[in-house]
């Protein structure tokens, strides 16, 4: 009886008509208003944020990784996961060799370096291997379902759930997918496809040779990444490796500085809202050249440590490839 219920409360919504974006949430009412000015229909808008497969469920597992103290703990796993990922710098190589033809459309378009576009894409899903097993909607639903806007991280994380769920209503809309099958796989975060971009990020992918991008496709994944660290890092001239130190020697003496001091940066003495950093690379000139591209790495994630591991995948991935 429930379930005859549920199936005749769900088919009159889908076949209800919206005109406005009246909910008991305020926060779908900032969703709705914004996907709305971003050109979707009040009915598709409404259809989507009253979907039971899409508003009524939640993201146990999603939740419980993204509360603080399992923050803390991925960022220590990050160096461990540095260490085992070098291992597979020939498979890099491997991969390198067998997309040679988009890594040349790719560099020549964007000016990024191949290296570091496959070495982000192996941090990300191991050049694909890793497969989603989210639901990005469900994930950022759940963020902004249950997040109370109390503290400064709080507040961030609410603002970013809903810009998320406005870009992947937008890119439903405009792909003419109705709500209920608008089902994007991703990481536990929310992140999509093999470069593993937020929906925010969708204005930056790209596809090769084609007018439509589908981050699922690894010749699409690779052109996305490189116009993602293009457009939003301005890395538009190929690293000249032979100008970088010693990447393996820094990096373990990095380490060794994060260890020392709680508070420690790779590259930065001061963050944007005035957080003090110690920072590693500062005020060492032989340093520079490195500092300079992994600032641009970490406009792709923030993390010194993602940085490093990124630089020496490619760095041991360069020189391996022209041995």
């Amino acid at each position: 009886m429930n379930k005859l219920l549920l199936a005749v409360l769900m088919a009159s919504t889908l076949s209800a008509k919206y005109t406005n974006c009246e909910f008991q949430n305020n926060h779908y009412i900032d969703i709705c208003k914004k996907v709305v000015k971003n050109g979707v229909s009040h009915d598709y808008a409404n259809k989507f944020l009253l979907s039971y497969f899409k508003t009524q469920k939640y993201d146990e597992i999603s939740w419980k990784y993204l509360q603080p103290r399992h923050i803390k703990t991925h960022k220590k796993s990050e160096k461990k996961a540095n260490n085992v990922l070098v291992k597979y710098v020939p498979k890099i190589v491997t991969h390198l060799k067998k997309y040679k033809d988009v890594y040349d459309y790719s560099e020549k378009k964007y000016g990024v370096n191949r290296e570091i576009i496959a070495a982000i894409l192996m941090k990300e899903t191991k050049l694909g291997k890793i497969k989603p097993t989210h639901d990005a909607f469900i994930v950022f639903n759940t963020i902004v379902v249950r997040t109370k806007a109390e503290t400064s991280r709080q507040k961030w994380l609410l603002k970013m759930g809903k810009t998320n769920m406005v870009s992947i209503i937008t890119h439903c809309y405009e792909k003419g997918v109705k709500p209920e099958s608008c089902n994007l796989p991703s990481s536990y975060a929310g992140a999509i496809g093999i470069p593993q971009f937020m929906p925010n990020s969708f204005v930056y992918t790209d596809g090769y040779k084609t007018k439509h991008a589908d981050l699922t496709k690894m010749e699409d994944a690779i052109v996305s990444a490189s116009k993602f660290l293009h457009k939003k890092a301005d890395f538009s001239t190929l690293i000249e490796w032979d100008k970088m130190p010693d990447i393996p020697k820094v990096e373990s003496a990095w380490y060794d500085f994060e260890h020392k001091y709680e508070n420690a940066s790779l590259v930065y003495s001061e963050n944007r809202h005035g957080k003090k950093y110690k920072c590693y690379t500062c005020e060492k000139e032989e340093l520079d050249y490195l500092k300079e591209y992994a600032k641009k790495v970490m406009r792709y994630n923030n993390s010194s440590n993602y940085a490093i591991g990124v630089i020496r995948l490619a760095y041991d991935s360069h020189y391996l490839l022209n041995k």
